[in-house]
């Protein structure tokens, strides 16, 4: 027998009878077409056949019949029986397997949250009757049917409730009981809730207020509008609220999980997704949203899992994207196994393109890809971009990875950058975490018996080191080149040592290893740098002097080195040098006089025209200044034209900023407003 319907209280005959006296004006204005947006928790379904619905359409009272201008926003209600006819409470929204009649019938609404990837467009409006301007929507004088809705695993007639605006969340009035007809049926009673909107109470938004109701499905359906708004983080506390009220409902997780998803936290979210499927196996849509955050992570054989967990994929499509995924995947997999690194980032990139865009082991992999390319910038940078999934599932933990769990995978990964940076300690901590997670597997294993002893072979070289037994230390970085061979960190303490030990030519030889693997490294490009100018091979050491001032360019003994080097270089290639000093400035010139002794100088001067007052003459002269420091064999020298028209005139000089370079009292060149690359090419190449 069909429970009796709930008696309508005192208090809410009260509100009928409140409402009824205020809407009983300005019956003039044109209708709106309403819009279906259906349910975010499963799709509309049509009424069964055999009930039918009937309105009044002379009431001014009755939901949906007015046609003037209200003070009232509908509001969808749920009443017992709607609860009764489901055959399950207002906690289990479950989406069961339907015929082809039924889902036929559905076709035609789509649901609010139709993915975990997906949200709902931020201009979808609520269920109701508010048109996008914010005015009522009226939905005539008559009405022949109404929408059903599902609302878990049953259909209920919705009706159109009004809310009353204004100050603290009045009591809003239910819709009139709407009788439903066919085979003896009981009535459905539709009523609207007092948490029906989220204009502000007050001070406090509605959404707030509703966080601590005691009607779960009324927290969720507020929680869906915020959702659709793209308010994640109010939608998850009014999912929160929904679970605490319901915490076996499995449609409630389901959008929870779909409220972390927009916040990025995939981890999350795919737990929430598992703990749906064990509360209700059947529930098609946490299925297919599980199966979409798989795809993201990479996770092939389970995603194909949920997809087809009846049996055939829910879509097509996407079984097919899955398939070409799995082919990249187990291209990039293959191409690691063999070293094809150019091929791994081939794939790797195709993989994520396909659709495992959150996959860390994919983004770990193309970090190794260019550690073992000597690419250790590229390495650095992608190793920012890798996602962060916290905390990892344990489901997905289980996934292997080219032979090892996937989350054991990135540490394994973490561990080789840490050691090729040089730093050794976070390098063994990275291998001992992904040692506990696969214990098993020896290529994990492997890696944290070599990040260990090259880590106890740098600290005891570093220490002989200190202690200036520089033989020993070399040994011990010698030794711990034999474990890591590409190590750039310490073939450059070994060269440290040949320095120290006045083996000039073999610091050399390990600081053009350091390079080869680190090619941006600076400190063996100072030693080498060094070790050149002690074997007195000024060219080579002032080309070395000049890349470290393009990397350090306010690096006073690194100057100080270049402008010695290059001295010694002009020495022995028996060009006169005389008057040169490290540390000048750019000298300014007043007089013709000065001008003319400038440019007799032996060697090259640089003599920059300009003018105070212009734009592009103040951004060139700090550019000019810095080259002055990186080329200190250079004269440098600036010309205001305004205050010394007549050198302007003598020089010719109409446009500013101009840039003359003499060589031995003969100009070479001129540029009429240079860029800064092309001036500091000039530069050095008349320096040389």
């Amino acid at each position: 027998m069909p429970k009796s319907v709930k008696p309508i209280s005192e208090s809410d005959k009260l509100s009928d009878h409140l409402r009824d006296s205020s809407l009983t004006s300005e019956i003039n204005k044109p209708d709106f077409r309403e819009l279906d947006l259906g349910s975010p928790v499963s799709p509309l379904r049509s009424q069964p056949r055999g009930v039918t619905t009937t309105t009044s359409s002379s009431s001014s009272s009755s939901s949906g019949s007015l046609t003037g201008r209200v003070k009232h926003a509908p509001v969808i209600g749920r009443s017992n029986s709607l609860r009764s006819q489901s055959g399950s409470s207002s906690g289990n929204n479950n989406l069961r397997p339907r015929s082809d009649s039924a889902t036929s019938s559905s076709s035609h609404s789509q649901p609010l949250i139709s993915s975990a990837t997906s949200p709902a467009p931020a201009n979808v409006l609520p269920t109701g009757n508010i048109c996008p301007s914010g005015k009522i929507q009226i939905t005539g004088m008559t009405q022949t049917r109404s929408r059903s809705d599902v609302l878990g695993s049953g259909t209920g007639t919705y009706g159109h409730g009004s809310i009353m605006r204004g100050g603290g969340g009045s009591c809003i009035s239910p819709a009139k009981p709407t009788t439903t007809g066919g085979g003896g049926s009981p009535p459905v009673i539709v009523g609207s809730s007092s948490r029906s909107s989220t204009v502000v109470a007050g001070d406090t938004p509605i959404w707030k207020k509703a966080v601590l109701g005691s009607e779960s499905e009324e927290v969720k359906r507020l929680g869906n509008e915020m959702y659709r708004k793209g308010l994640f983080n109010e939608a998850l506390k009014l999912y929160d609220r929904a679970i605490a009220l319901s915490p076996t409902n499995a449609a409630y997780r389901s959008n929870r999980a779909a409220a972390l998803t927009g916040l990025a936290r995939i981890g999350e979210a795919v737990m929430e997704c598992e703990e749906a499927v064990r509360s209700d196996p059947n529930y098609g849509r946490a299925h297919h949203r599980l199966a979409l955050l798989l795809i993201r992570l990479g996770q092939v054989n389970s995603a194909r899992k949920h997809l087809c967990f009846l049996g055939r994929p829910s879509d097509p499509m996407e079984l097919q994207k899955l398939e070409v995924m799995e082919k990249h995947l187990i291209k990039c997999v293959d191409a690691r196994r063999v070293s094809d690194w150019k091929t791994v980032l081939t794939e790797a990139d195709a993989a994520i393109v396909s659709g495992a865009d959150f996959a860390p082991q994919l983004f770990m992999c193309k970090v190794e890809a260019f550690l073992k390319l000597h690419r250790l910038d590229d390495a650095q940078s992608k190793l920012l971009e890798v996602p962060k999934v916290e905390p990892f599932p344990v489901s997905c933990s289980q996934t292997r990875f080219s032979g090892m769990a996937c989350e054991a995978y990135t540490y394994f990964v973490k561990a080789q950058i840490e050691m090729a940076l040089g730093r050794f300690e976070n390098a063994v901590m990275a291998a001992e975490k992904a040692s506990q997670i696969d214990p098993r597997c020896n290529e994990v294993a492997m890696l944290h018996n070599t990040v260990t002893l090259v880590a106890r072979a740098r600290a005891r070289g570093n220490d002989l080191y200190k202690s200036e037994r520089y033989t020993e230390a070399s040994s011990a970085y010698a030794e711990g080149l034999r474990l890591d061979p590409c190590n750039a960190i310490l073939y450059c303490n070994r060269a440290a040592c040949w320095f120290k030990l006045g083996m000039w030519e073999r610091s050399i030889e390990d600081c053009n290893q350091a390079l080869r693997y680190q090619p941006c490294y600076t400190k063996p490009l100072l030693r080498r740098a060094a070790s050149n100018s002690k074997m007195e091979r000024w060219g080579a050491a002032v080309s070395d002097y000049e890349a470290l001032i393009r990397e350090l360019p306010h690096d006073k003994e690194v100057a100080e080195s270049l402008f010695h080097a290059q001295v010694a270089l002009k020495k022995s290639r028996g060009e006169e040098v005389l008057n040169m000093e490290f540390g000048g400035e750019v000298e300014e010139v007043y007089s013709r006089e000065q001008f003319k002794t400038a440019m007799n100088l032996p060697g090259v001067s640089v003599i920059h025209f300009s003018t105070a007052s212009d734009h592009q003459c103040k951004q060139i002269s700090p550019f000019v200044d810095s080259l002055c420091t990186r080329y200190p064999s250079i004269h440098f020298l600036k010309v205001d034209i305004d205050k010394c028209p007549s050198i302007g005139n003598a020089e010719n000089v109409r446009v500013v900023p101009t840039v003359k370079i003499y060589k031995n009292g003969s100009r070479v060149k001129e540029i009429v407003c240079p860029s800064k690359e092309v001036l500091e090419y000039s530069v050095r190449h008349y320096s040389g």
